[in-house]
């Protein structure tokens, strides 16, 4: 099995302004030193502890070229994308909401929605089997014309458009596992029948006004959008069980060429912008599953573009996890907070209520 692994040292370099976790600096908010949630270290930190395993040597590893002007245009306006541009050469600001940037950031944001474009090459020419996008910074939040949630292009999106445009897939399905609505990414393809958005998100988290289960799609794309909002503290046996009853039911009756899933870590259970008790082992069996519906469906073909999550600490564990399952290594990287995260995953009331819910959704998206 060939994984390939993309990454760059300079998507780690991009930086924004003054930021308190997610409160702009000034009055009584004072700065902080680590600024937005959204920093290199998860990131670097992931790529430290596979290089320190011996993971990183077992994976095809490299970068790729920036996604082009062109490549940009197919889902973002003219306008927006020179505006982003001038200000990017002009030294930096902020264009949307909780999306500051420095000198060069047009750039690096184009650089990362080119590792996720040349991720998914990869795996639809068949040089790769499966591949991982390192992309920073991420970009399931961005709307076609407003930056958002710390996504300055819609990186998944750009990707796809660029495949279909090529002619390198006719369907495609994207699972989100971010612990936040995939907002961006659902808003692109809403009313597009060719391409499946699956978001799975703790309700009500961010956006707070987005990611209903109601929200089904439009027009030619009705019936293509899937909202799985999931209650704070939903844990493990609540995420398996929304993939099992949920994801993969909507998978298999697409009928996709290709699995795109935007990889965010923040449903961990140390994350500090969620509550949703996940660990490594978590996003390890929800690769499991993706994987294997990719292999029934689509002869293996699955891409995964990195997105959120802000614990420092156990990010890399997370992504370790993912990266031995996409690449059926050996090389393991025990989750130091396994016994803990154990000891506190939800009980039976509590799982049998997650249950309960995720029957309701399954009866509204199967009905019959």
């Amino acid at each position: 099995m060939t994984t390939a692994f993309f990454w760059d040292e300079r998507c780690f370099w991009h930086h924004g302004g003054h930021y308190a976790l997610t409160m702009p600096v000034g009055g009584l908010v004072q700065p902080m030193p680590s600024g937005l949630p959204e920093n290199p270290e998860t990131k670097r930190r992931l790529v430290n502890l596979m290089q320190v395993t011996g993971l990183f040597g077992a994976l095809r590893t490299g970068s790729a070229p920036p996604a082009a002007w062109a490549d940009l245009a197919r889902v973002h306006p003219e306008g927006f994308l020179k505006r982003f541009k001038a200000l990017s050469d002009a030294g930096g600001g902020e264009l949307g909401l909780r999306t500051p940037f420095g000198r060069g950031g047009f750039e690096t944001a184009a650089l990362s929605a080119g590792l996720a474009k040349g991720a998914l090459f990869d795996v639809l020419t068949g040089r790769a089997e499966n591949a991982y996008a390192l992309s920073r910074p991420p970009g399931h939040h961005c709307l076609p014309e407003f930056p958002n949630g710390f996504c300055l292009l819609a990186n998944i999106a750009i990707a796809i458009e660029a495949a279909l445009a090529e002619g390198l897939t006719e369907r495609i399905a994207v699972v989100d596992w971010d612990v936040h609505h995939g907002n961006g990414t659902e808003a692109i393809f809403y009313d597009r029948a060719e391409v499946l958005t699956i978001s799975l998100h703790q309700e009500r988290n961010y956006p707070m006004d987005s990611g209903d289960v109601a929200d089904r799609g439009a027009g030619a794309g009705l019936g293509a959008n899937m909202n799985i909002p999931l209650p704070p503290g939903t844990g493990h046996a609540g995420y398996i069980e929304a993939m099992e009853r949920l994801v993969l039911p909507a998978l298999y009756a697409f009928q996709p060429d290709a699995i795109v899933v935007a990889c965010g870590y923040d449903a961990a259970a140390v994350d500090p912008l969620s509550r949703m008790m996940a660990s490594a082992d978590t996003f390890r069996q929800l690769t499991r599953m993706a994987m294997e519906a990719a292999r029934d469906l689509c002869e293996g073909r699955l891409t995964l573009v990195h997105e959120g999550g802000y614990s420092e600490a156990y990010v890399p564990f997370c992504g370790h996890a993912v990266l031995e399952e996409l690449s059926q290594s050996r090389i393991t990287a025990p989750d130091p907070l396994a016994e803990t995260l154990a000891l506190r995953q939800p009980g039976p009331r509590f799982d049998a209520f997650v249950s309960s819910l995720i029957g309701e959704m399954e009866a509204m998206f199967f009905p019959g």
